[in-house]
């Protein structure tokens, strides 16, 4: 498996609706922001659906820079690994409640765990598309385009997320991070609203742009 997939495994989402089947049984375990869901090098013998809030997954650099591999919404499933063991960090964004269901229950789940699997194999590639690009405004407005997608296509939304949550998605600096959205602004593409919100003014020409 190639390795930027493998490290993204616990990007798996949609597979199975909120609340359906055996995992609306899972109790809710509520987590405050910043706080560790599971971390590297745990066992991996359970896989989480995120019932409210948002879970950023992400690994360490030798020198200690973090990298963001994905972020989870409702409905979305994470923590399946290739291994026993986690190979990267999940924590909650904000107030989040996360379901918990033991991979000994795996049987009730498979079809839509495999199904999961080869979603996850196109968003992680399609991540690595992302952050390949040179422009920095390129990554930003693709990046904004993905969350657009994951609210329902809306035009207008809030991310859960900080810019520093963001940048480190995006392999740039919070700064630059902040100037792309900027740039993004002047060009009429989008308007900001507040410190996360967003809307979408120009979304032909954002599409444009990551032509």
């Amino acid at each position: 498996m190639n390795t930027s997939i493998s490290a993204s495994w616990g990007r798996y989402i949609n597979a199975i609706p909120p609340q359906s089947g055996e995992a609306a049984l899972a109790p809710i375990s509520s987590f405050v922001d910043g706080q560790c869901i599971y971390s590297f090098g745990e066992r991996a013998d359970q896989v989480y659906q995120v019932e409210f809030g948002a879970v950023r997954v992400y690994r360490l650099a030798a020198n200690g820079r973090r990298q963001i591999l994905a972020f989870h919404f409702g409905g979305n499933w994470f923590g399946l690994q290739s291994r026993d063991r986690h190979s990267s960090n999940a924590e909650a964004i904000g107030v989040t409640g996360v379901r918990c269901i033991s991979l000994q229950e795996e049987p009730l789940f498979r079809p839509a765990l495999f199904s999961a699997a080869l979603d996850n194999v196109s968003a992680a590639q399609e991540h690595q598309l992302v952050i390949g690009r040179q422009s920095a405004i390129e990554r930003v407005a693709a990046f904004l385009l993905e969350m657009s997608e994951r609210s329902g296509y809306s035009r207008r939304f809030e991310l859960s997320m900080s810019r520093v949550d963001v940048a480190d998605y995006l392999a740039l600096t919070v700064e630059t991070v902040s100037r792309s959205l900027t740039k993004l602004k002047h060009r009429g593409f989008i308007e900001l609203h507040g410190a996360r919100g967003i809307e979408l003014v120009g979304y032909r020409a954002l599409q444009n742009l990551c032509l």
